[in-house]
């Protein structure tokens, strides 16, 4: 891990410490923080230099969570994860049957302000944001019976499959069980990297066609969606319980 997300990760770390002292799990704390970056890379996403519409209502965007404390923001954000529980698409994947977690008011604020809306998390890129979650999803997995045979492949390791397989403009891949989307991720900047020249039906492939994944558990499905989309790079469908949630690059 390089400096920046050394530093993330002790922050994210520090968190869980505080709010497991309040009974919240490992695998609530990512479950959480799936949902509150989501909405604020959603929000950076609509700003300058991007300037994408947002496909968060208004009414339930982080800029609505920033100005409320207290009870109300706890009530605001129990509402918000109802009603985007209900939306279609990559809303309704990342916030199906959502709850708030939190026990303490002054805790759910403590991590929108002080942890969340303090980093700009569009431009630490993927490999960052996807460490620091593998991380916490790994313990989660060490911490509960429920996380058994849950395995995180090294990104290292990842980069050296890849580096070997040296996908090419135009073929199609597949994760079996992608998780929160290494390999698709990996795969999708090799070829970015090695075919400076792409035309527009190779990109177009790439975009549409090239990858797709298979992830049965819901939360590590929930984090591919999360932060793959913001990189242009997939946008999976749910994963019911007992399903397959399948990862399409959009």
């Amino acid at each position: 891990m390089n400096t920046t997300t050394n530093s993330l990760v002790q922050k994210l770390w520090n968190y869980c410490n505080v709010l497991r002292d309040d009974g919240m799990s490992y695998g609530d704390y990512v479950e959480q923080l799936t949902y509150l970056l989501f909405l604020k890379m959603a929000d950076e996403r609509s700003a300058p230099p991007y300037n994408q519409p947002s496909i968060v209502p208004a009414a339930y965007a982080w800029p609505t969570l920033l100005a409320k404390d207290g009870d109300e923001l706890f009530d605001h954000y129990r509402h918000a994860l109802e009603k985007l529980g209900q939306e279609k698409g990559t809303l309704g994947l990342i916030f199906g049957k959502a709850q708030n977690k939190f026990q303490d008011p002054a805790k759910l604020r403590r991590v929108i302000v002080d942890l969340i809306d303090a980093e700009t998390w569009t431009i630490l890129g993927a490999d960052v944001e996807g460490e620091a979650y593998e991380g916490l999803l790994e313990k989660n997995a060490q911490d509960t019976k429920s996380g058994a045979g849950q395995y995180f492949t090294p990104r290292a390791l990842i980069q050296a499959m890849v580096d070997c397989i040296a996908p090419q403009p135009g073929e199609r891949i597949t994760d079996p069980a992608c998780g929160t989307g290494g390999f698709l991720f990996t795969a999708h900047n090799y070829i970015t990297a090695h075919n400076k020249s792409l035309t527009r039906e190779q990109l177009k492939h790439l975009k549409e066609k090239a990858f797709t994944g298979y992830e049965l558990v819901q939360g590590t499905a929930r984090v591919c969606a999360m932060v793959k989309p913001q990189q242009r790079l997939g946008r999976p469908k749910a994963a019911r319980r007992g399903a397959t949630g399948r990862a399409r690059s959009r």
